[in-house]
């Protein structure tokens, strides 16, 4: 393989995955892990990955908050797979919170098919989803100041959801790194998740592998906030022993479509599932 498409090839594997190790990267490839460290070498400079030690990660700014749009085509088959997954959870008659996300939207689509649910969310996206759709489910929408993602927040929002007591909250983070836990690029964001957090009795946090080694500047939790996590199956077996041992319920959901590990529209996903 030449050395430009093995490193294309590398990038690839790495903005999917989240993180790689050069060990796995060499069998990939079938050469040795020094080829390997030359090729991150020449990545990280051109800003398409960062080392770590043993591997790499996916290089993005701790800042930085992509749209909602952008991030509902990231890795939507194993979004959907997720939600799917996370629905057994939801107990009929059950006070369900929803943060904002596009994998917690996922999830809020396939919600009404719980009998008795009441839905909080701070989610611009899922309140209108669920409304225009369903519009006989009981709603609260928490009001607040607008994210570039959609998500409300702030002191407005933060007051709301204190007031709430809910049986179970689905929450969706922007990163999670055994060292920095769940976080997101969002200082305000990160204070409102915390109060949701404060206000339920159990908390699922709905992740996709791509969000693996990935940091945000403001901190949510430390990985044990979470009961359960559920996640897919992309993400790599390092990270799956690291969250076992972290979270109190680990699972695993399958990625049965053709669009596993593709970024796609996530129409794409629905027609083909």
């Amino acid at each position: 393989m030449i050395v430009s498409l093995r490193r294309r090839r590398i990038t690839e594997e790495i903005r999917h995955r989240g993180a790689i190790r050069v060990v796995e990267l060499a069998e990939i490839f079938d050469v040795s892990e020094m080829t390997i460290r030359r090729d991150l070498e020449v990545l990280q400079e051109s800003g398409l990955l960062t080392k770590v030690r043993g591997g790499a990660v996916r290089a993005e700014k701790s800042a930085e908050e992509p749209g909602f749009i952008t991030k509902l085509s990231r890795a939507a088959a194993e979004k959907l797979a997720i939600a799917k997954a996370a629905l057994s959870l939801v107990e009929p008659g059950s006070s369900v919170a929803i943060s904002a996300g596009t994998t917690t939207w996922a999830f809020a689509r396939l919600l009404p098919s719980i009998p008795g649910v009441t839905v909080i969310t701070n989610s611009i996206s899922i309140a209108t989803e669920l409304h225009s759709n369903h519009p006989e489910l009981p709603l609260i929408l928490t009001g607040g100041v607008p994210t570039p993602s959609g998500g409300l927040v702030g002191l407005i929002a933060d007051t709301a959801i204190e007031s709430l007591y809910v049986d179970i909250l689905f929450l969706g983070v922007h990163g999670m790194d055994p060292e920095a836990g769940f976080t997101t690029p969002n200082l305000a964001e990160a204070k409102t998740n915390r109060t949701l957090l404060s206000c339920a009795r159990r908390t699922v946090v709905l992740a996709d592998h791509t969000k693996w080694r990935t940091i945000g500047m403001a901190r949510i939790a430390p990985f044990d906030a979470a009961d359960v996590l559920v996640t897919d199956d992309q993400l790599p077996d390092e990270a799956c022993r690291s969250l076992q041992d972290a979270v109190g319920e680990l699972i695993i959901a399958p990625t049965e479509t053709p669009h596993a590990g593709e970024d796609v529209p996530f129409e794409e996903v629905l027609i083909s599932s």
